[in-house]
């Protein structure tokens, strides 16, 4: 059955995420979702704290930019928040926002092959493995974790143009497409792979019959799960979470 999330946007201060995280928690909301957009907050570092302050709210972070971050360093704050919630993170690797990317120098010529060696060592980290490669962007010499996960945590991949979303299929454990993709676009993924596929939409409504139907068209065109997100400007995030939690409460188990 498909499951049905919330997105704290990292628009609103880091300050504010704590109530929001809880109002989730009680709530009984699936999954709460954080960005790492720049120069806005850290995906890690918020997930660590929604974590803390919670018993089974799952969190997941999507994307995490990858020229931003070493890949060692990626896989080991992974494995550390699995250690201590196992089951409850999911993590999301993709592009990053190329003019951000240029803003901090680095920028790549071949994002794609990045993405490609970066999700190739982070999965191979986190199944415990020692690795060497010497790739384009990618250089790891006798690498392993010391506390790797119990078992392999899946590596979600976002993407949105064809080329990505192709790579995503060859070497995600799942994909996560933004709030700009449309049935059509869903329904292309879905069909060209086996993995779990995430979905943001984008709702200003609180009428639970519109987000309902909105929920239900993207089961059908075949995402695993939705997670909601309110405009960049939302003034009520907690309310959010709440209503998100009603809706897939209200929603047939069959």
């Amino acid at each position: 059955m498909i499951t049905l999330g919330a997105v704290y946007r990292p628009q609103l201060p880091p300050e504010r995420l704590r109530p929001v995280v809880l109002a989730a928690e009680e709530s009984g909301l699936d999954s709460l979702w954080l960005w790492e957009d720049c120069f806005l907050e850290s995906g890690i570092a918020a997930a660590s704290a929604a974590l803390a302050w919670t018993e089974r709210l799952k969190v997941g972070v999507g994307l995490l930019p990858v020229p931003l971050r070493n890949v060692a360093l990626t896989a080991m704050e992974t494995a550390t928040l699995e250690r201590m919630f196992p089951g409850r993170v999911t993590i999301g690797v993709g592009h990053g926002v190329q003019d951000w990317m240029g803003q901090v120098g680095a920028r790549v010529s071949s994002p794609l092959t990045l993405l490609r060696e970066y999700t190739g060592a982070l999965r191979a980290l986190l199944a415990g493995e020692r690795v060497t490669t010497s790739g384009r962007y990618v250089s790891l010499t006798d690498v392993a974790l010391d506390w790797p996960p119990a078992a392999p945590v899946p590596v979600y991949v976002g993407g949105l143009g064809p080329k990505t979303l192709e790579l995503a299929a060859q070497i995600g454990d799942g994909t996560i497409l933004d709030s700009s993709a449309d049935l059509e676009r869903v329904r292309s993924v879905r069909s060209s792979r086996e993995h779990p596929v995430v979905v943001y939409v984008e709702t200003g409504s609180r009428d639970r019959g519109h987000v309902t139907e909105l929920v239900a068209s993207m089961a059908e065109a075949g995402a695993s799960s939705v997670v909601l997100q309110q405009p960049a400007a939302c003034e009520d995030p907690e309310g959010f979470v709440r209503f998100v939690a009603s809706v897939a409460a209200s929603r047939p188990t069959g």
